[in-house]
């Protein structure tokens, strides 16, 4: 505010003749008139308070002062005061000034988005690459955005869930080797979503697999859907605004279109890329670039480009995506200080120190549609905060699914891939020190290292009898939306978690999450008894240290106030319910990063 009310003036005689037209203008002191709203009231507000005048002697009029030996007694006339009347205005206080009106609200153009990844839920689902995929080509669609997304057609998708599988482009030339691969780009809807499906006809047989990783040729399987990919975008006439391409199955893409297609034709794209697990980065040899068609080893050797930071002679996928991409992000905001500060980024570190003008964390959100308890198809109790009761329901339906013993003790589970990242040897002691606590344990999940799955089938044959134990060595999603609603906690002892999916699909649920301190778990679980956040926002337990202690501490806890202070614990399950981790605000994030990008 560039001027203020002055205050009110020291002459006895000006004060009295302005104070009821001050009134008058602006209402009382300190209060709003009920027309003020907005910006304009609130520089009302802030203004001074206005001090009214003395009380005059009670021998003098309101309007002339008590005559001293000094002044004349002769009362002022009429003309006097019209005479004195300009001079008296002038002394009047300025009326408030306004602020002015807000700058109107920049509008994000509509933008036609390509997503190019590995899995899509429900359809190709590992871990959570494929519900963020979903999800925010979801938001994005219902922000008015026109998304498609390209997959390759795995022999081993769930085919039950694509809509209107069609052939859209057919003997599709994709270069390789010299010579070319005919490829056939089919089309479908997987819940409204618009997909494109490449499939390759050759005897290298890259998506009949039967699995969607693991396989020994997994760089060269996905360099050949990066360059199917930008064919079909080429030879189709497409021009996305952007491309947002997820991990190192897809890091190929920017180096594709720089490299390569932008001197075709594909001037006007732009690329997002998102690091879901630094882990996992496709190293690779020299011919990866023979065979897509880049060549050049001693070019993409140079250590600002493909070149891997520890190994001068392997090529790193995942590196030459940060490199060529106009933004890169990854999960969660802890995570990508981890990636970059914290020795979390495998090898990464300098070049994200390098590109970090462009690097940043948009945490993931949660399909609120897709997982709602209110809804949800695959549990037989449906509720929601205002009728926690009716999850009970679906705790008796998930012990007499896996045969438990039907008694008042809490479920503690876990659900996800059985990975080293996970935690295994803090899982394994999770399901022994649960049963030793007066609690049943439920796991759900499948590792693709054959040594990992022999571990936990073992442990399973090992626990088989036990009235209140049961290991599920697989992974299925209605079981798993089950689980989500019939237990009491989860348990996520992650070694190093980018974002973490699960522990916002059990926040949803109303189940409480037991966590690690670290990367997107440290960004959305907030400790009952050692968190500065207010009390509703606290939603579960936390640890920081990855060792049996660290669990325990938390675990204990969660335990202990699950049976000695009910509703503690049932205040933590609403806590958690209300929060809102839907795809609302990172859709937003996104759309900020995509208009940033599109004009450079």
């Amino acid at each position: 505010m560039t001027e203020s009310i002055p205050p009110p003036p020291s002459d006895p005689t000006a004060t009295s003749a302005t104070a009821p037209e001050r009134k008058v203008a602006n209402g009382e002191p300190g209060r709003r008139r009920e027309d003020e709203s907005g910006p304009v009231a609130a520089v009302a507000n802030e203004s001074p308070a206005l001090t009214p005048p003395p009380d005059p002697p009670s021998s003098a009029t309101p309007d002339v002062p008590a005559p001293t030996p000094s002044q004349s007694s002769t009362p002022i006339s009429e003309q006097q005061m019209i005479q004195d009347l300009p001079a008296i205005q002038q002394s009047q206080p300025q009326a408030v000034p306004q602020a002015p009106p807000p700058p109107p609200t920049r509008m994000i153009q509509p933008m036609y988005v390509v997503m190019i990844a590995s899995e899509l839920a429900p359809v190709a689902k590992v871990g959570g690459l494929g519900d963020v995929v979903y999800g925010l080509s979801r938001e994005l669609e219902l922000r008015g955005n026109a998304v498609e997304i390209i997959l390759p057609k795995y022999n081993n998708m769930r085919y039950d869930h694509i809509w209107g599988l069609t052939r859209a482009y057919e003997n599709l030339r994709v270069p390789w080797f010299g010579g070319t691969i005919s490829t056939s780009v089919w089309f479908g809807f997987v819940h409204g979503r618009k997909c494109f499906f490449i499939e390759p006809h050759s005897a290298d047989n890259f998506f009949n697999r039967g699995a969607y990783y693991g396989q020994s040729d997994d760089v060269m399987r996905f360099a050949f859907f990066c360059r199917a990919a930008m064919e079909f975008l080429f030879k189709t006439g497409k021009q996305p605004d952007i491309l947002h391409c997820h991990d190192w199955q897809t890091a190929l893409v920017p180096v594709l279109l720089w490299e390569m297609y932008q001197h075709l034709g594909l001037r006007h794209s732009r690329v997002c890329f998102t690091v879901h697990n630094f882990r996992h980065q496709g190293t690779t040899g020299e011919h990866v670039l023979r065979a897509t068609g880049l060549n050049r080893p001693e070019y993409y050797f140079h250590y600002d480009r493909l070149r891997d930071n520890a190994n001068p002679y392997a090529l790193n996928l995942m590196k030459g995506g940060i490199v060529y991409s106009n933004f890169v992000t990854t999960v969660s905001p802890r995570h990508s200080w981890e990636a970059k500060d914290d020795g979390q980024g495998f090898g990464l570190e300098p070049t994200l120190h390098l590109h970090q003008c462009k690097f940043g964390g948009v945490l993931n959100g949660l399909d609120y549609d897709q997982f709602n308890p209110e809804t949800d198809p695959h549990i037989p109790a449906h509720y929601n905060a205002a009728t926690p009761d009716q999850k009970y329901d679906d705790k008796r339906a998930l012990r007499n699914r896996f045969w438990l013993a039907d008694n008042q003790k809490p479920i503690v589970a876990f659900i996800g891939r059985l990975d080293a990242q996970k935690g295994l040897e803090l899982v394994r002691h999770a399901i022994f020190y649960a049963l030793q606590h007066e609690a049943q344990f439920v796991l759900l999940g499948n590792s693709p290292e054959r040594a990992i799955n022999d571990h936990f089938l073992a442990l399973k044959q090992q626990l088989n009898n036990s009235p209140d134990c049961h290991l599920e060595i697989g992974y299925d999603e209605e079981l798993a939306r089950l689980i989500y609603a019939g237990a009491d906690l989860l348990v996520v002892p992650s070694r190093y978690e980018p974002c973490g999916l699960t522990q916002l699909i059990a926040l949803r649920y109303g189940t409480v999450p037991v966590v690690r301190s670290v990367g997107g778990l440290a960004d959305t679980v907030f400790d009952k008894d050692v968190s500065n956040r207010p009390l509703h926002e606290r939603n579960g337990y936390v640890f920081e240290h990855a060792d049996d202690a660290g669990l325990e501490s938390a675990l204990h806890r969660a335990l202990r106030c699950y049976y000695d202070f009910p509703l503690h614990f049932r205040a933590l399950m609403l806590n958690g319910m209300r929060c809102d981790y839907s795809w609302n605000h990172p859709g937003q994030d996104y759309l900020n990063i995509y208009e940033y990008i599109r004009e450079k």
